[in-house]
């Protein structure tokens, strides 16, 4: 992070454990960093009312179809007196435990205890809340706080940025902060020339009170190529030359000066890394990584085709470049792309197949996804620790102290993936496509949806999605409970198993066109 020139970062990661967020901030502070630490912002447990039942509490509704017993938590009034005694209590033992950099983040703001306290603020509400948040709301807000004692963080700048309808947050400090991506997904997405222009925008608007940039996804370990270019963007003093960058991009990576690669990159810049539609979340809705219907989400904002032409370049530089780690995880993660894209093509024949009452073709079509294709592409991602359901099903277990709490730990990790909730509340938000998952969720999965369809067929009977997502969620269940433990190291060669498939799909690719 430092050396990319992150210099405020939120020191939240651990919170629970005061040795461990003492090293943290101490190795942050060490290169220069300002840590943004936590202050209260009015969440209480239920079991405060017991002590004080008059306090001036609001209970916030579900969030996000979770019933409350995980959800609609506590909020204490900011007028009411125990909201400065807690907030004082809470932020001066953190003062005193941690020291501070005079940098807090919170929704509620609150300085009672630190005199130079700057509120760093989220702005993503006035863009999920819009229909409360108008300008006058919004200017209310802002001018609350002393001018310079908030740093707004323009959350979604790269597509729905506030900024240019605030006045510049009413003259408050802002960030300007590429999001990117949502839930750590695993598909290829860039917005490469809204990032290349957007904080320069932002630096020449009328008034600008812009501070800085930012980076503020959801899950990192993902496109690559699009946090790098961001990082460097804070170095620059005018956008950059996108198609120059990506090919010096490609030589930085693989340490080679090979024409095959550097064409692949400007390919994916101008493509699948260049998603201008308006109001487009990065939320990789690919049929093969959500449960089976006939209404998927089948678009996509670029053409296939630079893809595919990408992937052969790679291919074909791949004998003289697989000893680089960052070209091998390239040539999966190029290869795992094309496969998505192909997966989409043949749930469209699935599909077709159906309506059409054509038992050999959607015998065909489920058959060679369920029983080649996807297990092709488990190989594929088994081969590259990067990829690995085991690694972090295993990290997550080594937190634990005893084994009780590892398997309560392993189920979780697997929960977050899939379900999220008991019940599937926010179902496969944070989809990867990774080596383990793939062959015991999504294949499994697809595998009973190609089923369901030829049994329906065969009997006469038409497809029922309710009965079928009943059927789905006893699935899902039964991955998060399974108790298999899933290889944490690689195994397989990456390059044959790449060959492999490039040799059986990319005909099949070029069919798709």
């Amino acid at each position: 992070m430092a050396l990319n020139g992150i210099n405020l970062p939120l020191a939240f990661t651990g919170q629970e454990a005061v040795w461990q967020e003492f090293k943290i901030l101490e190795r942050m502070r060490s290169f220069g960093m300002i840590p943004v630490l936590p202050a209260f912002s009015g969440n209480i447990p239920a079991g405060i009312l017991r002590l004080h039942p008059e306090a001036n509490v609001t209970r916030l509704g579900p969030w996000s179809h979770f019933n409350c017993s995980y959800s609609c938590s506590y909020l204490l009034d900011p007028r009411d007196p125990l909201f400065l005694r807690i907030g004082s209590l809470f932020l001066s033992q953190v003062v005193k435990q941690f020291g501070t950099d005079h940098i807090y983040n919170t929704d509620t703001f609150n300085e009672m205890i630190d005199p130079q306290a700057v509120w760093l603020m989220q702005g993503w509400l006035f863009f999920s809340d819009a229909a409360f948040w108008k300008p006058a709301q919004i200017r209310a807000l802002l001018s609350g706080v002393p001018l310079g004692r908030m740093i707004v963080l323009d959350l979604f700048a790269e597509t729905e940025p506030i900024f240019s309808s605030t006045e510049s947050f009413y003259g408050q400090p802002f960030i300007w902060c590429m999001l990117h991506n949502f839930g750590g997904n695993s598909g290829f997405f860039g917005t490469v020339e809204s990032i290349n222009s957007g904080p320069f925008k932002a630096l020449r608007f009328p008034n600008s009170s812009l501070v800085g940039l930012g980076v503020a996804p959801e899950g990192i370990e993902q496109n690559p190529a699009m946090y790098e270019l961001m990082s460097e963007l804070a170095w620059r003093k005018r956008p950059v030359n996108l198609s120059k960058w990506a090919s010096l991009y490609a030589i930085r990576r693989y340490g080679s000066t090979q024409e095959g690669p550097m064409a692949a990159w400007r390919l994916l810049f101008a493509s699948v890394y260049n998603c201008t539609l308006p109001h487009y979340r990065n939320h990789n809705h690919s049929p093969l990584v959500r449960r089976p219907s006939f209404r998927m989400n089948t678009d996509v904002w670029y053409e296939p085709a630079a893809l595919f032409k990408a992937w052969k370049l790679m291919m074909e530089a791949a004998p003289s470049l697989m000893s680089k780690e960052t070209f091998r995880y390239d040539l999966v993660d190029v290869t795992r792309q094309v496969l998505q894209v192909l997966t989409t093509s043949f749930y469209r024949e699935i599909a077709d197949a159906f309506r059409n009452h054509k038992l050999p073709e959607l015998l065909t079509a489920g058959g060679v996804l369920v029983h080649d294709l996807l297990p092709e592409l488990d190989r594929l991602l088994s081969s590259d620790r990067n990829f690995l359901l085991g690694a972090w099903l295993q990290r997550a277990r080594s937190l634990a102290l005893d084994e009780a709490e590892a398997e309560l730990y392993d189920l979780n990790a697997r929960n977050q993936l899939t379900l999220w909730g008991p019940g599937g509340e926010i179902l496969d938000y944070a989809n990867k496509e990774w080596g383990g998952l793939m062959e015991d969720y999504y294949a499994q999965r697809w595998g009973l949806f190609v089923r369901t369809l030829v049994e329906c067929l065969d009997s006469g009977r038409p497809f029922k999605q309710d009965a079928f997502n009943q059927a789905a969620f006893q699935l899902e269940k039964g991955f998060i409970l399974n108790g298999r433990r899933y290889p944490a190291e690689p195994q397989g060669d990456t390059y044959e198993i790449a060959r492999r498939i490039f040799l059986k799909y990319y005909p099949q690719a070029l069919k798709t066109l």
